[in-house]
């Protein structure tokens, strides 16, 4: 391996990866595959029934879903089609126990992104998460949802609770760029250089006066940010989902 391959893969240790959510009723279960994707680094949440998994959506939207097929209650679609109005096109991975060939083709029809039989692999689970999260990323890389906020890059357009929301086009390029680092304390002085550019010379008073616009366009509490945070002594950082104690 290559020192720069070596350094890439030093750093991806480092980098926060995508939340899952793995609805699923086996105690045995749930532990299993949350230690199997945490030992990976990713964020995981779990719910025990589709209703409790359906209702943390709207504060903790997940990057991948993973459902175990006996809590689909007896209508897969109608999950899939539910999950789909209430988070766009989040990829679904399900756990199912038929080798039934037909089995798998209707599920996948009907909505799901992949189909894992039980009992499975841990690392080929694992890479189909990450399959499935490349695919997603290509889909979605300028789209960005959190909280009651929708962002389409493409579009340069945003909607809280639905309305359209008026953003510059330099708010647009700071939302961007953290979007793309979240959870990573950002510097004032990277944000400059990254969404001003070198050849231009605001101050740092200017990355404090654009986060304080977009705390106001996007935050429920502007005087209470829980998306876009200051961190001591260096600058900000994007956390997309809510903090449990503010979620409702």
């Amino acid at each position: 391996m290559t020192t720069v391959a070596n350094a890439l893969t030093e750093i991806s240790h480092f980098l926060p990866l995508p939340r899952l959510l793995i609805i699923e009723k086996h105690k045995a279960m749930q532990a299993k595959l949350q230690q199997l994707f945490e030992s990976e680094g990713y964020g995981v949440n779990i719910a025990d029934k589709w209703a409790e998994g359906h209702n943390m959506l709207p504060n903790a939207p997940p990057a991948v879903l993973v459902l175990d097929l006996e809590m689909a209650e007896g209508n897969p679609r109608r999950l899939f089609d539910a999950m789909r109005l209430a988070h766009g096109d989040i990829p679904i991975i399900v756990l199912g126990g038929s080798s039934s060939v037909i089995d798998r083709i209707l599920c996948l029809e009907m909505g799901a992104d992949d189909y894992v039989l039980k009992p499975f692999n841990g690392r080929e689970l694992v890479a189909r998460v990450r399959a499935a999260l490349r695919r997603s990323e290509r889909h979605n890389s300028e789209l960005l949802a959190f909280d009651e906020v929708q962002i389409d890059f493409r579009k340069m357009e945003a909607r809280r609770l639905g309305a359209l929301v008026s953003l510059t086009a330099q708010e647009f390029k700071i939302l961007k760029f953290m979007s793309r680092n979240v959870e990573r304390a950002i510097s004032r002085e990277e944000l400059l250089n990254e969404v001003w550019g070198y050849h231009s010379y605001p101050t740092t008073r200017t990355v404090d006066n654009h986060i304080l616009r977009l705390r106001q366009k996007l935050e429920r509490q502007p005087s209470d940010p829980v998306h876009f945070l200051t961190v001591h002594r260096v600058g900000y950082k994007f956390v997309p989902h809510l903090p449990a104690d503010t979620r409702q």
